[in-house]
């Protein structure tokens, strides 16, 4: 369809999930647009890995280099400053300030795209998605490509009988291969379809329901399987969160027992075990160790850490004695510090911790603007669920450079800032008239 007759559909027009509305307002847009929701499909979804034909470019990549291009011929690309890009650069700049002060810098070279790109990422799509629209069809690109990982790993935990594997479940080749943190990325779905269902169930169709159940489904049924005992309190976590200002009403304390029991029952008892000895265990003791020295890092470092993913080289020397793990070649080596909060301070100091904290706490508020979208305070506060859930569940997991917080945070940024948009058209209008 050509651009030159943009479809005039409303966000309302698209939800819960029009997909002949959809498609025709995708296709209505700018490439900057199309560019931006390719790239997010093919780093999550994995289109390339399902079908190795395919897999002859680096497809997100191209398609992230073609968003930067086409965003400057695209009248509504803008940037609208926030809070929230000033601690990011803050904390960006920080990062890179521990470069200079790296115990070995040559660490913090190797993987300082694991950062940059979460950067560049999040500045872009706050540029590119700045209407009601446009974040809406995103956010449906961002459930999709979740629910396709979160089915697959379902039906393979259902297949097994719901028993427990050592190895939990394993998503696609990428950020979500590992069980661990795909299961975080399932906390973060699951909290957005909590807010999806009060939003849009009333006014939705059987085969919309259906994709909302599976939304809300699946990914419990993943982070059950997943061995990953962070995410699953995590899970619990996000549960009394949501039903904290309910949960003693009878009816709602019933039905909270009820999916309490039920994730108990699915839950295989070997997982019960983990639980149990948490805190004895071989994997429990290291993390011990490494968040006891890690906070001793940051206090012999406390401006600038020990450098950019110089936790392993600085406590491989320092600490010789304290690392039990061992490795496939039957090596006792360190591995990152299992947290965080931790993973920061010891990469860039205080200061880059403080920032951090400081993104995470502005994302929380919403714009004093009144928005005529109804579902906004819904969708918002099922992101910023996902960012509670991520919080807690990386407190046993070194997932700080990871796209679970960066898109999240791109995510409520955008959204908040549609509204902005929204106002900025409105005031015009009347203007003119």
């Amino acid at each position: 369809m050509s651009r030159s007759n943009q479809v005039e559909l409303k966000v309302e027009d698209l939800s819960f999930f029009k997909v002949r509305q959809l498609w025709q307002y995708f296709w209505s847009e700018h490439p900057a647009f199309w560019f931006i929701c390719a790239y997010l499909f093919f780093e999550y979804f994995r289109p390339q890995a399902i079908y190795p034909a395919i897999d002859v470019l680096p497809w997100a990549q191209s398609f992230l280099a073609g968003a930067i291009v086409a965003q400057f011929f695209d009248k509504k690309s803008r940037l609208q400053w926030c809070w929230t890009h000033t601690w990011l650069l803050l904390f960006a700049l920080q990062i890179k300030l521990s470069f200079f002060f790296a115990y070995d810098p040559s660490w913090s070279e190797r993987y300082q795209i694991q950062y940059l790109q979460w950067i560049i990422i999040y500045f872009l799509v706050c540029q590119i998605v700045t209407t009601k629209e446009r974040f809406y069809v995103f956010l449906l690109v961002f459930i999709i490509c979740s629910l396709k990982i979160s089915i697959g790993t379902a039906v393979v935990f259902a297949s097994r009988g719901f028993s427990f594997t050592s190895w939990g479940l394993m998503g696609p080749p990428g950020y979500f291969q590992n069980s661990g943190e795909l299961a975080i990325q399932m906390v973060v779905q699951f909290c957005l379809a909590i807010y999806l269902m009060r939003a849009y169930w009333k006014k939705s169709n059987r085969f919309e329901r259906l994709i909302l159940l599976a939304t809300l489904i699946t990914p419990a049924l993943t982070i059950m399987g997943a061995s990953s005992r962070g995410s699953q309190l995590a899970l619990v976590a996000v549960l009394i969160y949501y039903f904290r200002w309910s949960l003693f009403k009878p009816k709602i304390l019933v039905s909270f027992s009820i999916i309490l029991a039920m994730l108990w029952v699915i839950l295989p008892e070997e997982q019960l075990g983990r639980f149990q000895n948490m805190g004895e265990d071989q994997t429990s003791v290291q993390r011990m160790l490494y968040w006891t020295n890690g906070i001793d890092m940051i206090a012999d470092h406390p401006m600038t850490g020990v450098g950019y993913y110089n936790f392993i080289p600085y406590y491989t020397d320092v600490y010789p004695n304290d690392m039990h793990f061992v490795n496939r070649q039957g090596e006792r080596v360190a591995e990152l510090p299992h947290n965080i909060f931790i993973q920061i301070g010891t990469d860039a100091g205080v200061p880059a911790l403080m920032f951090y904290i400081l993104i995470v706490l502005s994302l929380k508020s919403r714009n004093k603007v009144q928005s005529d979208w109804v579902a906004f305070k819904e969708i918002h506060a099922g992101l910023y669920l996902g960012v509670v859930g991520f919080l807690i569940a990386g407190q046993f997991v070194t997932v700080g450079y990871y796209p679970f917080f960066w898109v999240s945070a791109a995510l409520i940024t955008s959204i908040k800032q549609t509204l902005l948009t929204s106002k900025k058209e409105r005031d015009l209008s009347q203007a003119a008239s």
